[in-house]
């Protein structure tokens, strides 16, 4: 337990559902008498999972069940999930704004929290005022705010306004603000909810960049949630995928991201006789599966892919070709091969049609998804997108890590000449 910050166990928020305070003194009392007597609260059995898209049978549902997890000290943790899933639940719980229902957490240090615009902030305080009010919430003296307050207001651009009112603020200056206090006065803990979309471009960057220094250089934990996947790739380490008020998956966040947008496609052999197409204009063609014939076990830098198509044409088609594309995690069209460059290839009527292809596209370690495509001259055949996971593996040949590139999907060849 000494080196970590936060521990979470079966952690639970249950939720009632319509007008707050309405036909509610009847569940009270009953959920109190349960409580005198030690029993479980009555209305959790009947707790419904948290589906926003179902309507449920019950007036109780739970917008956090069964979650556990630890966060190390000086990590930064990446918390992603649709809409719904749980996410700002979770860090309200965190944060003590609201009590969980069930279960356990227990915390190292102060919590600097930024959940929502305007979360912490007096609106007819001055920004001044409100940095000062944020400090000795957090148990800072007037001593250490004053050290800090230039390098504040510096770092949130706002120094015109530091003495006016923060209701008179635009959401970007309250949220520069509400960031620069929450970074700047040394939390130990510092949580961050999906308010930095709020700011511009800019922001964002100096934002991500102070995150980074906070936990690289101070060792303070860092806990992230947003939609931008790029913003979670490049500042966590580890991460949570949430669904539907469960921990959906934990781990490197390359992994939780990839499942996140991809969920749970894998598999040698997929069948495609059965599999959702993402529309076609011409009929008459059809992929019947897509298998991975090699490498037969893990697929490591460097490696050959080679892959088996099987395919049915109901007739003759002109000037087509068949291709296979490779997107990376969020679905950018990083490879495409297809049977254009093979002049003498005709799509005819087959009923059992095999292709073979070999792709020597030299992948970085990754995670990658596969499409399908057919088209003929007169239009589109068939388009199925994100068929099959490819994980890809560190050469482990390469044991000079500093010698290995820090960042692209391709590895080319490349010829250089040097002139001293």
């Amino acid at each position: 337990m000494s080196d970590i910050a936060i521990k979470v166990e079966n952690l639970g928020k249950l939720y009632r559902l319509g007008e707050v305070g309405t036909g509610t003194i009847s569940h009270d009392l009953n959920r109190w008498i349960a409580k005198v007597r030690g029993k479980e609260d009555p209305f959790a059995k009947i707790g419904e999972s948290n589906d926003r898209t179902q309507k449920g049978e019950s007036d109780y549902v739970w917008a956090l069940k069964d979650i556990s997890f630890d966060v190390k000290k000086g990590e930064v943790l990446g918390i992603i999930g649709k809409n719904g899933a749980g996410k700002s639940t979770l860090l309200k719980v965190l944060s003590k704004v609201t009590k969980p229902t069930e279960g356990n957490i227990k915390v190292k240090g102060r919590i600097a929290s930024l959940l929502e615009v305007g979360t912490g902030f007096h609106p007819e305080l001055t920004g001044r005022e409100n940095i000062f009010l944020n400090g000795a919430i957090m148990g800072m003296t007037k001593v250490d705010i004053r050290k800090r307050f230039d390098e504040i207001v510096q770092f949130a651009g706002i120094e015109r306004y530091v003495d006016t009112p923060v209701k008179r603020y635009s959401s970007g200056m309250y949220v520069r603000l509400a960031f620069a206090v929450a970074a700047h006065l040394e939390p130990d803990i510092l949580i961050v909810d999906e308010v930095l979309a709020v700011g511009d471009a800019e922001f964002q960057r100096k934002c991500i960049g102070k995150m980074k220094d906070v936990s690289a250089q101070d060792g303070r934990t860092v806990l992230f949630v947003s939609h931008n996947l790029s913003q979670v790739q490049s500042l966590c380490t580890h991460g949570i995928l949430m669904q539907r008020g469960t921990l959906s998956f934990e781990g490197d966040i390359n992994k939780v991201l990839y499942k996140y947008v991809h969920g749970d496609k894998e598999g040698r052999t997929i069948d495609l006789s059965v599999y959702p197409r993402a529309g076609h204009t011409i009929p008459g063609f059809r992929y019947q599966s897509l298998s991975l014939i090699a490498p037969e076990e893990n697929i490591y830098e460097g490696d050959k892919i080679v892959f088996k198509i099987k395919y049915t044409a109901e007739a003759n088609f002109q000037e087509a070709l068949m291709g296979i594309t490779i997107s990376d995690a969020y679905q950018t069209l990083i490879e495409c091969r297809s049977t254009a460059t093979y002049p003498d290839f005709q799509l005819t009527h087959t009923n059992n049609g095999e292709a073979i292809v070999e792709l020597d596209v030299n992948l970085s370690a990754g995670n990658y998804t596969v499409n399908l495509g057919a088209r003929a001259l007169t239009g589109l055949l068939e388009y199925i997108p994100s068929i099959m996971s490819l994980e890809i593996l560190p050469n482990p040949n390469d044991t000079e890590d500093w010698k290995k590139p820090s960042a692209g999907v391709l590895m080319a060849n490349s010829q250089w000449e040097i002139k001293n």
